[in-house]
């Protein structure tokens, strides 16, 4: 009696483990489940087929995005579905290497002026530049309609290429060294600097170098530009071998290239406030919300979050390839990616059109 009583025992409690255990795996695998499903609300793609975007802008519902060949694509929010919209200038877009139709950002009365602002690359008498101009739509074509600033030296690599409008009102723009960097010490040439502007191309009076649109120099290839709520204005820019940088903007200072990079110092010349070190991002456009940086990586292929407050990093979302820019409205970032620029593997559907979520 007494072993048969140990025995049931013992097969009860075999079978209350094993109930647990099953209970477990399935927590474990319900827990798995929501988590995919949760990813799967919170990041969507808008649209896909895309080719080389390069700026993202969004107008109520409608998103205009530059691409580097020479054309804006409309993007519906809503249903994904896009038109192509042709691009008339009165030099010829030069698509070449890191060069072509980049920056393009729409005016701050776009509801009734229909204008934009555009950075791109062109060739005259052999030699290459990029220039800023001004594009108003028509229908489904924007036309150069003004011609706010030629010749900044271009080249195959290191067009800079980012133009935004700042807290000031003021038009900035991002010049790479254009692969000589020499440029970027030189403060006489626009090559290798941020450069400030009017709206209407004419040289700002408080620029810190007298009748030039130097705002910074010694930049080798600046990338992002944005401000944050107290009105700083932040930069990411591409290292020689790594070492990619975030800095803090001020004007007329000396952000060293190529005499000093990384955490490298030397006097008059300002260090990066964040440097990856050995580790390559090749940052690319940036968004600041609530005191962090989100920055559009393309080797890096993800989008990274740098804290300003205590300066660390996070990574938001990876594993779609090269990202090129990054723009947040409300509680949501929309991402655009760049694996058919030369440089990617395209995967099916690219380039693609990313929108995510930023609660928690």
């Amino acid at each position: 009696m007494i072993a048969l009583k140990k025995f049931i025992f013992i097969l009860i409690f075999i079978l209350f483990i094993s109930a647990c255990s099953s209970e477990d795996n399935y927590q474990s695998e319900k827990n798995e489940r929501e988590a995919i499903e949760v990813f799967s609300r919170q990041t969507e793609v808008i649209a896909t087929d895309l080719n080389i975007p390069w700026n993202i802008n969004k107008h109520d519902n409608t998103f205009y995005l530059s691409q580097r060949a020479g054309n804006i694509i409309k993007v519906d929010g809503v249903s994904g579905s896009k038109t192509v919209q042709n691009v008339e200038v009165t030099k010829e877009v030069l698509h070449e290497g890191e060069g072509g139709f980049l920056g393009f950002i729409l005016a701050l009365n776009f509801d009734i002026s229909q204008e934009a602002f555009a950075y791109h690359t062109y060739k005259q008498d052999g030699e290459v530049y990029n220039r800023i101009i001004v594009l108003k739509l028509n229908q489904n074509t924007w036309k150069e309609e003004t011609i706010l600033l030629e010749g900044i030296p271009g080249g195959r690599i290191h067009n800079g290429g980012r133009i935004k409008i700042g807290p000031d009102g003021k038009l900035y723009a991002t010049a790479g060294d254009a692969g000589n960097s020499e440029n970027a010490q030189n403060v006489e040439a626009l090559a290798g600097k941020i450069l400030r502007m009017e709206l209407d191309g004419n040289v700002p009076k408080d620029n810190p170098f007298k009748n030039s649109y130097v705002y910074s120099y010694g930049h080798r290839n600046p990338q992002g530009l944005d401000w944050d709520d107290d009105g700083k204005l932040y930069s990411s820019e591409h290292g020689q071998t790594a070492h990619d940088e975030i800095n803090l903007i001020e004007p007329g200072k000396n952000y060293g290239w190529p005499i000093i990079e990384g955490d490298q110092q030397a006097p008059n010349m300002v260090s990066p406030l964040y440097q990856t070190g050995d580790d390559t991002w090749a940052p690319s456009g940036i968004v600041i919300k609530r005191k962090k940086i989100y920055v559009a990586n393309l080797r890096g292929e993800n989008i990274r979050v740098f804290n300003l407050t205590d300066r660390t990093v996070d990574t938001l979302f990876e594993n779609a390839g090269r990202m090129r820019d990054v723009l947040i409205e409300n509680d949501t970032l929309f991402m655009i990616t760049n694996n058919r620029d030369g440089r990617g593997n395209p995967r099916e559907g690219d380039d693609k059109l990313f929108k995510i979520s930023l609660l928690e």
